[in-house]
């Protein structure tokens, strides 16, 4: 075994996750297969291999950017529900008082 109960326990108990027995033996299992494939990958020969950060050629699907007519501003302004010198009004947010307040 590569690794052992008393140190998965310990990364358990440094990532304060407690464990029943049962789980201990289970991970601790399940990562030492996870090491002896690791220890497996070590054994082959990359000389000469390119390194890649995906084995799929990957392309841009996104589509280029396309200028299109849109509508104008009389017409967009047309349709909102309050609007005043060709500009959309919108309900205050924010209150003045308490911008100054944080200023002082």
């Amino acid at each position: 075994m590569a690794i052992t109960l008393k140190e998965v326990g310990h990364i358990a108990k440094l990532a304060r996750i407690e464990l029943t027995p049962e789980e201990l033996s289970c991970y601790t299992s399940q990562l030492d297969k996870i090491l002896e494939y690791i220890n497996k990958l070590r054994e082959l020969d990359v000389k000469g291999v390119e390194p890649t950060t995906g084995v799929l050629p990957l392309k841009n699907v996104l589509r280029e950017d396309q200028i299109k007519p849109s509508l104008s501003i009389e017409t967009v302004v047309k349709m909102a529900p309050d609007k005043k010198n060709n500009q959309f009004k919108v309900p205050k947010i924010i209150e003045c008082e308490m911008l100054f307040e944080k200023n002082e």
